[in-house]
């Protein structure tokens, strides 16, 4: 029987999904079709292939050859498929073992020369493979990626005819080297070069803990960016399944992830002059955007009112979800958005609102008017709003004192209290849902009236209720981790809301 089955992947969001590659051969005019939804990179394998096999001493059968990709309602795009079908044929034609191709999945680019390329998507094919557990040969140029992936038998090849040796049992192919890892260690900006500021310290120490939202809002000049980019350096550092996830999502995306570091948390700033599309993802083809390649990391928008508000206003559902999906007319994918917003903001068009010095010119309809570029219901979504007021010139001379901490410290106390959320809940506070708001941030009696009544004045919407109590339950975290929370946990926590 001429026929043969082989195994690849397709890239469809993360998910991977598994496509079956059937080679038939038959009598006829010679000739090679693929069928199955090819787009036009995968109808061009038919001469990818042909030429490959021919420059690898193999011989490509003069007979009419039809390639099935299935399941045919799947979209297949890209070179990914190309050793699959190479394998696929020389199986038919006898020229390799059939059976060595059951328990086995194969990934690769052909070069006319029978050299294999790299492909898009392969992290999230080997966490599939294993799950089915298969093993699976991928480029070597995709090695570094592959060794990210613990109990998968992956191998690597640099031809096809090292695939087809290893499959007639001629040769081996090797395992990739594992990559080192620093364990999340953080080499970047630290803590220590921030003076003063301890109100926006204390608020990023919050959401270090608890995985919420902030706004800084404040003069040019202050240190907002600067306490931004140091959010990640006191975060915890990602788990093997969430360092897994953020690296699939840049694999997908195309990008290569910086595997001596896999583990620290990602750091996405876009320019204000992005679109929606780059900010949440898209196109024909959907890829990743910015708040995906931001997983389980910071996603920091400064010059906030600077964004158009149609690209702001599509960050609302993804903040409650965690995730964005993308329909397109063919396809749609859904990938990961588990991020933690950071938002940097001047107090009016000119910046020196509330200064001491007269220097500022905005009227109140101008500052009205920036500040309405910010809807309600996406600032209703962010938990801290915190002011960054300057600092005098003089304290930046003096030693620094007791409060000019480094990363490491608050790392220390980060951990510490995040470990308590995640015993009690399993997740960081933010994450925790409405009825597990109830068992862990109970109130007594004079607390609750209190809390009420304090809602009602500030006109709170009971998304803020829930939000508030989120974050003063990470406030009794930091402070020792108190099962009812105290009122000046929650006056501490109602603080964050004044904008």
């Amino acid at each position: 029987m001429s026929l043969a089955v082989t195994l690849s992947r397709a890239q469809e969001g993360i998910a991977a999904p598994q496509v079956m590659v059937e080679v038939h051969l038959s009598g006829g005019l010679p000739s090679t079709n693929i069928v199955g939804l090819p787009e036009a990179a995968v109808r061009e394998a038919r001469d990818r292939v042909r030429v490959a096999i021919q420059n690898t001493a193999f011989e490509y059968p003069n007979r009419r050859v039809t390639v099935n990709l299935a399941p045919a309602e799947l979209p297949k795009d890209g070179g990914r498929f190309d050793l699959a079908i190479a394998l696929g044929i020389l199986a038919a034609s006898g020229q390799v073992p059939r059976e060595k191709l059951d328990d086995c999945e194969f990934l690769g680019e052909l070069a006319l020369s029978g050299e294999l390329r790299s492909v898009s998507g392969v992290l999230p094919a080997l966490l599939r493979a294993r799950a089915r557990g298969r093993r699976m040969v991928v480029p070597r140029e995709n090695a570094a990626e592959a060794a990210l992936v613990p109990e998968v038998d992956v191998r690597v090849a640099d031809t096809l005819a090292e695939v087809c040796g290893w499959l007639r049992g001629a040769q081996e192919l090797l395992a990739p080297v594992g990559i080192p890892s620093d364990g999340g260690a953080w080499g970047g900006p630290d803590l220590l070069d921030v003076r003063g500021q301890l109100q926006a310290r204390r608020a990023l120490e919050i959401t270090a803990v608890g995985g919420h939202h902030l706004l800084l809002i404040g003069p040019p000049g202050t240190g907002k960016t600067m306490l931004a980019e140091r959010l990640p350096g006191i975060l915890p550092p990602l788990s093997e399944s969430e360092a897994l996830e953020t690296c699939a999502v840049l694999s997908v995306a195309g990008q290569q992830a910086d595997l001596a570091q896999w583990r620290r948390r990602p750091f996405r700033a876009p320019h204000h002059t992005a679109s929606a599309v780059a900010l949440v993802g898209g196109g024909s083809l959907p890829r990743p955007g910015e708040i995906s390649l931001a997983h389980n990391g910071v996603l920091f928008l400064d010059e906030l009112p600077e964004f158009s508000r149609h690209v702001l206003e599509v960050l609302r559902e993804p903040m409650e979800s965690g995730h964005i999906a993308i329909s397109r007319a063919a396809r749609q994918s859904t990938f990961p958005a588990q991020f933690q917003l950071v938002g940097a903001m001047n107090p009016c068009p000119c910046g020196y609102a509330g200064d001491p010095r007269p220097r500022c010119q905005c009227t109140p309809d101008q500052i009205l008017r920036y500040r309405a570029r910010i809807s309600g219901p996406l600032l209703d979504r962010i938990d801290l709003c915190v002011e960054v007021p300057q600092v005098p010139l003089a304290a930046l001379g003096t030693p620094r004192g007791a409060h000019d901490e480094d990363s490491a410290t608050v790392r220390a106390r980060v951990l510490n209290a995040r470990r308590q959320s995640l015993m009690r809940a399993g997740r960081p506070n933010a994450e925790i849902s409405t009825r597990e708001l109830e068992r862990d941030c109970a109130l007594g009696p004079a607390e609750r009236r209190w809390f009420e009544t304090a809602l009602e004045r500030l006109g709170l919407s009971a998304r803020a209720y829930h939000r508030v109590l989120r974050v003063a339950r990470t406030i009794a975290d930091l402070d020792g981790g108190a099962a009812l929370l105290e009122r000046e946990h929650l006056a501490e926590a109602l603080q964050y809301r004044r904008l």
